[in-house]
């Protein structure tokens, strides 16, 4: 009878998280920069110190993605479920939403041209961890990324633009 009523209480706690991540928006740029993660594991972010627990790679900003790398990354973010709410020539900023109890993650890009990096952060809105997801999405666009751009070369066109 407890662990019934903890278990729904617990799964109560989820939906209301869920509905209340559901709220808000993507932190956006900091001193032309992308926001530094919180304190806490649920978080990744290229513009962290390499020897943060938070870091990630850049992806590196080449040629073959064209004139508008943005099309790109647009692309492989709506390919892998995400929603774009924000997107200008150097900076993107998308949601992706969980299955079960709706959580929202945010998802940035930040073209830094000067260096030839795309800079990228995933962050759980709310929560403290995230058990690996925002690091493995972001691997997930990086591969796809370099798949959408591959075949871009592959067929001489831009990627479409949806």
């Amino acid at each position: 009878m407890i662990i019934g009523a903890l278990g729904l209480s617990t799964l109560v706690a989820f939906f209301g998280l869920g509905l209340y991540s559901q709220t808000g928006q993507a932190p956006g740029l900091q001193n032309g920069k992308l926001t530094p993660c919180p304190d806490k594991p649920n978080c990744v972010s290229s513009e962290s110190t390499p020897s943060n627990s938070h870091a990630v790679a850049a992806i590196e900003l080449t040629p073959e993605m064209g004139g508008e790398p943005m099309l790109i990354i647009k692309q492989a973010v709506e390919n892998l479920g995400g929603d774009v709410s924000t997107s200008d020539d150097n900076y993107l900023a998308a949601t992706f939403t969980s299955d079960l109890f709706g959580f929202v993650d945010d998802v940035e890009f930040r073209i830094d041209n000067a260096s030839k990096l795309i800079h990228v952060r995933s962050s759980s809105r709310v929560g403290y961890s995230d058990f690996g997801a925002n690091r493995k999405r972001v691997e997930a666009l990086r591969e796809t990324i370099k798949e959408l751009t591959t075949k871009a070369v592959a067929s001489n066109e831009k990627p479409h633009h949806s």
